[in-house]
Protein backbone atom coordinates (compact mmCIF):
# COMPACT_ATOMS: atom_id res chain seq x y z
CA UNK A 1 0.00 0.00 0.00
CA UNK A 2 1.27 3.47 -0.83
CA UNK A 3 2.52 5.72 1.92
CA UNK A 4 0.08 8.27 3.32
CA UNK A 5 0.93 12.02 3.52
CA UNK A 6 1.94 11.91 7.23
CA UNK A 7 5.64 11.74 7.98
CA UNK A 8 6.99 9.10 10.35
CA UNK A 9 6.95 11.14 13.57
CA UNK A 10 3.41 12.38 12.89
CA UNK A 11 2.43 8.75 12.30
CA UNK A 12 3.99 7.63 15.59
CA UNK A 13 2.03 10.33 17.44
CA UNK A 14 -1.19 9.29 15.68
CA UNK A 15 -0.70 5.58 16.47
CA UNK A 16 0.07 6.37 20.09
CA UNK A 17 -3.07 8.51 20.37
CA UNK A 18 -5.18 5.77 18.83
CA UNK A 19 -3.51 2.99 20.78
CA UNK A 20 -2.86 1.29 17.43
CA UNK A 21 -0.01 -1.26 17.06
CA UNK A 22 2.75 -0.13 14.70
CA UNK A 23 6.27 -0.86 13.54
CA UNK A 24 8.99 1.78 13.35
CA UNK A 25 11.73 1.02 10.82
CA UNK A 26 15.06 2.88 10.98
CA UNK A 27 17.94 2.66 8.52
CA UNK A 28 20.95 2.18 10.81
CA UNK A 29 23.77 1.84 8.30
CA UNK A 30 24.44 1.65 4.56
CA UNK A 31 27.22 0.68 2.18
CA UNK A 32 27.52 1.59 -1.47
CA UNK A 33 24.65 2.97 -3.49
CA UNK A 34 21.36 2.93 -1.52
CA UNK A 35 17.91 4.60 -1.83
CA UNK A 36 18.03 6.46 1.51
CA UNK A 37 20.62 7.47 4.09
CA UNK A 38 21.09 6.37 7.74
CA UNK A 39 18.48 7.63 10.24
CA UNK A 40 15.74 7.48 7.58
CA UNK A 41 12.57 6.12 9.15
CA UNK A 42 9.10 4.88 8.25
CA UNK A 43 6.07 3.61 10.17
CA UNK A 44 4.02 0.55 9.26
CA UNK A 45 0.61 -0.44 10.62
CA UNK A 46 -1.72 -3.26 9.68
CA UNK A 47 -3.28 -1.09 6.95
CA UNK A 48 -1.00 1.85 6.18
CA UNK A 49 2.58 2.91 5.57
CA UNK A 50 3.84 6.35 6.57
CA UNK A 51 6.98 7.90 5.08
CA UNK A 52 9.48 5.72 3.20
CA UNK A 53 12.94 4.16 3.46
CA UNK A 54 13.34 4.21 -0.30
CA UNK A 55 10.57 2.09 -1.77
CA UNK A 56 11.16 -0.87 -4.04
CA UNK A 57 11.30 -4.53 -3.07
CA UNK A 58 13.36 -3.79 0.05
CA UNK A 59 10.57 -1.69 1.53
CA UNK A 60 7.96 -4.18 0.35
CA UNK A 61 9.69 -7.07 2.12
CA UNK A 62 10.17 -5.09 5.33
CA UNK A 63 6.49 -4.09 5.30
CA UNK A 64 5.49 -7.73 4.87
CA UNK A 65 7.67 -8.89 7.73
CA UNK A 66 6.55 -6.04 9.99
CA UNK A 67 2.89 -6.87 9.40
CA UNK A 68 3.49 -10.55 10.07
CA UNK A 69 4.93 -9.63 13.45
CA UNK A 70 2.12 -7.21 14.24
CA UNK A 71 -0.48 -9.85 13.32
CA UNK A 72 1.21 -12.40 15.60
CA UNK A 73 1.60 -9.94 18.47
CA UNK A 74 5.39 -10.27 18.25
CA UNK A 75 6.66 -7.07 19.85
CA UNK A 76 10.44 -6.96 19.85
CA UNK A 77 13.29 -4.85 18.51
CA UNK A 78 15.18 -6.65 15.76
CA UNK A 79 18.08 -6.03 13.41
CA UNK A 80 18.59 -7.23 9.85
CA UNK A 81 20.98 -6.69 6.95
CA UNK A 82 19.70 -6.51 3.36
CA UNK A 83 21.97 -6.65 0.29
CA UNK A 84 20.42 -4.68 -2.55
CA UNK A 85 21.02 -7.30 -5.17
CA UNK A 86 19.11 -9.74 -7.34
CA UNK A 87 17.27 -11.36 -4.43
CA UNK A 88 15.49 -8.06 -3.77
CA UNK A 89 15.05 -7.17 -7.42
CA UNK A 90 17.24 -4.10 -6.96
CA UNK A 91 20.52 -3.33 -8.64
CA UNK A 92 21.88 -0.52 -6.46
CA UNK A 93 24.79 -2.71 -5.45
CA UNK A 94 24.84 -1.47 -1.85
CA UNK A 95 23.40 -2.85 1.35
CA UNK A 96 21.18 -1.60 4.16
CA UNK A 97 21.07 -2.46 7.86
CA UNK A 98 17.74 -1.73 9.53
CA UNK A 99 16.24 -1.73 13.00
CA UNK A 100 12.62 -2.89 13.23
CA UNK A 101 10.79 -1.90 16.42
CA UNK A 102 7.25 -3.22 16.83
CA UNK A 103 5.03 -1.47 19.38
CA UNK A 104 1.89 -3.10 20.76
CA UNK A 105 -0.23 -0.01 21.11
CA UNK A 106 -3.06 -0.49 23.56
CA UNK A 107 -3.98 -4.06 24.39
CA UNK A 108 -7.17 -2.88 26.09
CA UNK A 109 -10.14 -2.78 23.74
CA UNK A 110 -13.67 -1.73 24.58
CA UNK A 111 -17.00 -1.53 22.76
CA UNK A 112 -19.48 1.00 24.17
CA UNK A 113 -23.12 0.63 23.12
CA UNK A 114 -25.08 3.84 23.55
CA UNK A 115 -24.27 7.50 23.05
CA UNK A 116 -26.24 9.15 25.84
CA UNK A 117 -25.04 11.16 28.83
CA UNK A 118 -23.22 8.32 30.60
CA UNK A 119 -21.59 7.09 27.38
CA UNK A 120 -20.35 10.59 26.56
CA UNK A 121 -18.90 10.91 30.07
CA UNK A 122 -17.22 7.50 29.63
CA UNK A 123 -15.66 8.58 26.34
CA UNK A 124 -14.33 11.74 28.02
CA UNK A 125 -12.44 9.52 30.48
CA UNK A 126 -11.39 7.00 27.85
CA UNK A 127 -9.87 9.78 25.73
CA UNK A 128 -7.17 10.08 28.41
CA UNK A 129 -6.52 6.34 28.71
CA UNK A 130 -4.58 3.92 26.44
CA UNK A 131 -7.68 2.07 25.27
CA UNK A 132 -8.97 1.40 21.76
CA UNK A 133 -12.69 2.12 21.78
CA UNK A 134 -15.52 1.35 19.37
CA UNK A 135 -18.56 3.53 20.09
CA UNK A 136 -21.87 2.20 18.77
CA UNK A 137 -25.31 3.82 18.43
CA UNK A 138 -28.11 3.86 15.84
CA UNK A 139 -28.52 7.65 16.22
CA UNK A 140 -25.84 9.54 14.28
CA UNK A 141 -26.80 12.89 15.79
CA UNK A 142 -25.76 11.64 19.23
CA UNK A 143 -22.08 11.41 18.36
CA UNK A 144 -19.77 14.43 18.77
CA UNK A 145 -18.36 16.03 15.64
CA UNK A 146 -14.77 15.27 16.66
CA UNK A 147 -14.39 12.09 18.73
CA UNK A 148 -11.07 11.38 20.50
CA UNK A 149 -8.31 9.82 18.41
CA UNK A 150 -8.62 6.46 20.18
CA UNK A 151 -12.39 6.23 19.59
CA UNK A 152 -13.88 4.77 16.41
CA UNK A 153 -17.55 5.56 15.80
CA UNK A 154 -19.71 2.74 14.47
CA UNK A 155 -23.13 3.99 13.40
CA UNK A 156 -25.52 1.14 12.66
CA UNK A 157 -29.25 0.48 12.54
CA UNK A 158 -28.66 -3.03 13.93
CA UNK A 159 -26.38 -2.87 17.00
CA UNK A 160 -27.41 -6.33 18.23
CA UNK A 161 -26.76 -7.85 14.81
CA UNK A 162 -23.31 -6.26 14.62
CA UNK A 163 -22.42 -7.02 18.26
CA UNK A 164 -20.91 -10.55 17.91
CA UNK A 165 -18.32 -9.44 15.34
CA UNK A 166 -17.60 -6.07 16.96
CA UNK A 167 -17.17 -7.51 20.45
CA UNK A 168 -15.07 -10.59 19.74
CA UNK A 169 -12.47 -10.83 22.57
CA UNK A 170 -13.27 -7.29 23.72
CA UNK A 171 -14.71 -5.75 26.85
CA UNK A 172 -18.26 -4.47 26.36
CA UNK A 173 -20.31 -1.79 28.09
CA UNK A 174 -24.03 -1.55 27.37
CA UNK A 175 -25.31 1.91 28.31
CA UNK A 176 -28.05 2.54 25.75
CA UNK A 177 -31.28 4.51 26.05
CA UNK A 178 -33.46 1.48 25.30
CA UNK A 179 -34.12 -1.51 27.58
CA UNK A 180 -35.27 -3.66 24.67
CA UNK A 181 -32.02 -2.97 22.83
CA UNK A 182 -30.09 -3.71 26.03
CA UNK A 183 -31.74 -7.12 26.26
CA UNK A 184 -31.14 -7.95 22.60
CA UNK A 185 -27.48 -6.99 22.98
CA UNK A 186 -27.15 -9.23 26.05
CA UNK A 187 -28.80 -12.10 24.23
CA UNK A 188 -26.61 -11.69 21.13
CA UNK A 189 -23.41 -11.49 23.16
CA UNK A 190 -24.22 -14.49 25.36
CA UNK A 191 -25.15 -16.50 22.27
CA UNK A 192 -21.84 -15.64 20.60
CA UNK A 193 -19.95 -16.25 23.85
CA UNK A 194 -16.79 -14.48 22.68
CA UNK A 195 -16.86 -11.12 24.50
CA UNK A 196 -14.12 -10.72 27.10
CA UNK A 197 -16.58 -9.18 29.56
CA UNK A 198 -20.04 -7.60 29.55
CA UNK A 199 -21.17 -4.69 31.72
CA UNK A 200 -24.81 -3.55 31.69
CA UNK A 201 -26.06 -0.30 33.19
CA UNK A 202 -29.19 -0.54 35.29
CA UNK A 203 -30.74 -1.09 38.69
CA UNK A 204 -30.90 -4.27 40.76
CA UNK A 205 -34.52 -4.60 39.61
CA UNK A 206 -33.49 -4.45 35.95
CA UNK A 207 -30.72 -6.98 36.61
CA UNK A 208 -33.16 -9.47 38.14
CA UNK A 209 -35.68 -9.00 35.36
CA UNK A 210 -33.00 -9.59 32.71
CA UNK A 211 -31.77 -12.70 34.54
CA UNK A 212 -35.27 -14.15 34.50
CA UNK A 213 -35.82 -13.35 30.82
CA UNK A 214 -32.45 -14.78 29.80
CA UNK A 215 -33.06 -17.94 31.82
CA UNK A 216 -36.42 -18.28 30.10
CA UNK A 217 -34.55 -18.10 26.76
CA UNK A 218 -32.43 -21.09 27.78
CA UNK A 219 -29.25 -19.45 29.07
CA UNK A 220 -27.58 -21.12 32.03
CA UNK A 221 -26.79 -19.42 35.34
CA UNK A 222 -23.11 -19.53 34.34
CA UNK A 223 -23.86 -17.75 31.07
CA UNK A 224 -26.02 -15.11 32.73
CA UNK A 225 -23.41 -14.47 35.44
CA UNK A 226 -21.07 -13.17 32.72
CA UNK A 227 -23.15 -9.97 32.66
CA UNK A 228 -22.19 -7.48 35.37
CA UNK A 229 -25.36 -5.60 36.28
CA UNK A 230 -25.57 -3.12 37.86
CA UNK A 231 -22.23 -2.28 36.29
CA UNK A 232 -19.75 -0.19 38.23
CA UNK A 233 -18.30 -0.14 41.71
CA UNK A 234 -20.77 0.11 44.56
CA UNK A 235 -18.23 2.03 46.70
CA UNK A 236 -18.16 4.94 44.22
CA UNK A 237 -21.21 7.06 45.04
CA UNK A 238 -23.19 9.47 42.90
CA UNK A 239 -25.75 9.38 40.09
CA UNK A 240 -24.54 12.18 37.85
CA UNK A 241 -23.37 10.91 34.42
CA UNK A 242 -19.70 11.58 35.19
CA UNK A 243 -19.98 9.95 38.62
CA UNK A 244 -21.56 6.87 37.07
CA UNK A 245 -18.87 6.85 34.38
CA UNK A 246 -16.10 7.04 37.01
CA UNK A 247 -17.69 4.11 38.86
CA UNK A 248 -17.86 2.03 35.66
CA UNK A 249 -14.30 2.81 34.62
CA UNK A 250 -12.97 2.07 38.12
CA UNK A 251 -14.52 -1.39 37.92
CA UNK A 252 -13.30 -1.96 34.37
CA UNK A 253 -9.73 -0.88 35.15
CA UNK A 254 -9.66 -3.23 38.13
CA UNK A 255 -10.97 -6.14 36.06
CA UNK A 256 -8.48 -5.64 33.24
CA UNK A 257 -5.35 -4.79 35.23
CA UNK A 258 -2.34 -6.71 33.92
CA UNK A 259 0.42 -7.71 36.39
CA UNK A 260 3.88 -6.51 35.47
CA UNK A 261 6.32 -9.16 34.35
CA UNK A 262 9.85 -7.92 35.19
CA UNK A 263 11.39 -11.02 33.64
CA UNK A 264 10.00 -10.37 30.17
CA UNK A 265 12.54 -9.89 27.37
CA UNK A 266 13.13 -6.30 26.29
CA UNK A 267 15.25 -4.65 23.63
CA UNK A 268 17.96 -6.26 21.51
CA UNK A 269 20.29 -8.89 22.93
CA UNK A 270 24.05 -8.62 22.60
CA UNK A 271 23.99 -11.82 20.53
CA UNK A 272 21.75 -10.11 17.98
CA UNK A 273 24.00 -7.07 17.87
CA UNK A 274 27.09 -9.22 17.29
CA UNK A 275 25.22 -11.15 14.62
CA UNK A 276 24.61 -8.08 12.49
CA UNK A 277 27.77 -8.39 10.40
CA UNK A 278 28.26 -7.46 6.72
CA UNK A 279 28.56 -11.10 5.68
CA UNK A 280 25.11 -11.91 7.07
CA UNK A 281 23.12 -11.15 3.95
CA UNK A 282 19.97 -13.23 4.24
CA UNK A 283 17.72 -10.18 4.16
CA UNK A 284 15.33 -11.81 6.61
CA UNK A 285 14.53 -10.79 10.13
CA UNK A 286 14.85 -13.48 12.83
CA UNK A 287 11.83 -15.75 13.18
Amino acid sequence: MMATPLNWHQAVALCEQRGEPYALVTVLGVTGSVPREPATKMVITGEHCYDTIGGGHLEHRICQQARERLAKGFYQSELAHFPLGASLGQCCGGSVSVLLETHPGSQQQLVVFGAGHVARALVTILAELPWRVTWVDPRPEQFPAGPPANVRIHHTDDPAGDAPELCNQQQVLIVTHNHHLDFELCRALLTAGTAAGIGLIGSATKAERFRQRLAHRGFSDTDIARIRCPVGRSDVPGKRPMEVAVSIMAELLTLTAQPDNPASKRGISWQQLKGLLPEKETGDLPS
